[in-house]
């Protein structure tokens, strides 16, 4: 894949850091790590997007994740390496993800909602829904895997709201 267009050059600033804005707070906030890595790299698999796929994978390796964690993923349903909560969250992920019949979705929050609070659950909603934003954005544009290294997100996050900001002052 050919990088088709430098979106974080050329986007408006606003709608960047609205993603951005929402990325850095599920980092910050009470979900564990390591479930929100995984939720981002198993949407990330749905989509195809494999910027996505390289940055989630080697998120979880940098917080220590046992390797059959991270290649039972795409069989996480057949593989018992997955607490029963994490399952609830990868099935939520995936109902979202692929949005199908109600039905599923109803199945999927009631187990959800065993494991989670209100608030974590609304949580992991957004996570998915920014990771599939994401997904889409890098797919659209071509953006290339391979170049990302774990804790660059951190960095990469304040780096563009500033750059954000610096453009959005710019355009002024």
């Amino acid at each position: 894949m050919t990088l088709r267009l430098d979106y974080l050059k050329h986007a408006d600033p606003l709608p960047l850091q609205a993603l951005t804005a929402i990325s850095g707070y599920l980092r910050e906030s009470d979900l564990e790590p390591q479930l929100l890595a995984l939720i981002e790299l198993r949407a990330s698999q749905l989509n195809g997007c494999a910027y996505c796929i390289d940055m989630h994978s080697k998120d979880l390796l940098a917080l220590d994740t046992p390797l059959p964690r991270l290649h039972l993923l795409p069989a996480w349903r057949e593989a018992n390496v997955y607490s029963p909560a994490e399952r609830a969250a990868l099935a939520w992920t995936e109902a979202l993800t692929r949005l199908p019949a109600g039905e599923t979705l109803d199945r999927c929050y009631g187990e959800l909602a065993e494991h989670f609070s209100p608030r974590a659950i609304t949580r992991l909603t957004f996570a998915i829904i920014v990771i599939n934003g994401w997904n889409r954005l890098n797919i659209a544009f071509g953006r290339e895997p391979g170049q990302y290294r774990s804790g660059d997100l951190d960095a990469a996050l304040g780096h563009a709201l500033e750059r954000f900001a610096d453009l959005r002052n710019n355009d002024r």
